[in-house]
């Protein structure tokens, strides 16, 4: 019998902080029709004659901002994940790592288990919450690779594990470090996407942003949307710190465009927190296996540096789950039994 191929990927990263590289990240990012799920020549319009010639010269910066000796930070700790778990998982699996944008390419990865001749194929995408711009975008292009093949294997799709009590109990450890200093407020801070993506997947059309708090619970309606799964999350870990609800407030931060994001917006309930006096806030990212640009940038320094404008004097990041050992045995346990 051949070996269990595990394919796990996370969003992806520019090769390198140059423009060139940048740009290229963009255009293969925003050009998904899961992430701007709009009209394909105006996304087209949008996207390589208005977003990638001019976002990209400032992401790059960016970029420079937070790479490494060894790379960009998400890919190094998506890159240790990988070699610790075909460690965990041992000889009766073939474990492949790659990004749903740039290297290494999931076609690539693909490919590698097919020579392999591995016997079944589980897809792991690495984003806790499911949305159809990360995790959906994740199935949707393995399907139209697979599809190709002449001899497709069993495959199986995680769709997320928002409440793993293992993946729950690491964000939890990590917040523990932090909680002998005094905070006036803690932010679970989310990457935000457009309400619209909410909308459509609400296949009842009656319930997503139609009933009160519609996302504060999971439901049968909501089961599938990311804002009530990625409340569910947070839920998880304030109880997992003994925190209570007055305590933490649940946002979103990343914007791109004109159109309304789920909210509250981070940036919003940075004014929000200053106007009451609070003076230090305690982040975590629960959207992010990994930090990246979204965590050691936005957070850590863009909303900090918002925040001491503001009258503040402290946002302090909660690291990822990163490489963290007990990261490693949830996400065994996730591979073996989601």
């Amino acid at each position: 019998m051949g070996k269990k191929g595990i394919l796990l990927v996370n969003l992806g990263t520019p090769d390198s902080p140059a423009t060139a590289d940048v740009r290229k990240y963009l255009d293969e990012f925003l050009m998904d029709g899961r992430v701007i799920d709009v009209n394909p020549i105006l996304r087209t319009i949008l996207v390589k004659g208005i977003i990638v010639p001019f976002r990209g010269p400032q992401s790059a910066k960016i970029y420079k901002k937070v790479w490494t000796d060894e790379g960009s930070p998400l890919l190094v700790y998506s890159q240790r994940v990988h070699q610790l778990i075909k460690e965990k998982l041992g000889d009766d699996y073939h474990v492949e790592l790659a990004m749903r944008y740039q290297s290494p390419s999931i076609a690539d990865a693909l490919e590698r288990l097919k020579q392999a001749k591995v016997d079944s194929i589980k897809v792991v995408p690495l984003f806790p919450q499911y949305a159809s711009a990360s995790t959906g975008s994740v199935h949707d292009k393995v399907m139209e690779i697979v599809r190709t093949w002449q001899a497709i294997p069993d495959i199986s799709f995680v769709n997320s594990f928002y409440d793993h009590p293992q993946t729950i109990d690491v964000f939890v450890q990590n917040g523990q470090k932090y909680l002998d200093q005094k905070w006036d407020h803690i932010l679970f801070s989310f990457h935000g996407l457009p309400e619209r993506h909410m909308r459509k997947v609400d296949v009842s059309g009656a319930h997503c942003l139609k009933v009160a708090d519609c996302c504060k619970t999971i439901t049968e309606n909501n089961k599938f949307c990311y804002t009530a799964q990625c409340n569910h999350s947070a839920q998880l870990i304030a109880k997992g710190l003994n925190i209570t609800e007055d305590q933490y407030t649940i946002c979103y931060q990343s914007r791109l465009g004109r159109d309304p994001w789920v909210k509250p917006y981070t940036s919003e309930v940075l004014k929000e927190m200053a106007a009451k006096g609070y003076k230090r806030l305690l982040v975590f990212c629960p959207a992010f296996v990994s930090d990246c640009l979204e965590t050691i940038y936005e957070v850590s320094e863009e909303y900090h540096d918002e925040f001491i404008e503001l009258g503040g004097e402290k946002v302090q990041l909660v690291e990822s789950l990163n490489d963290h050992p007990d990261w490693i045995l949830a996400l065994e346990d996730i591979i073996l039994n989601k």
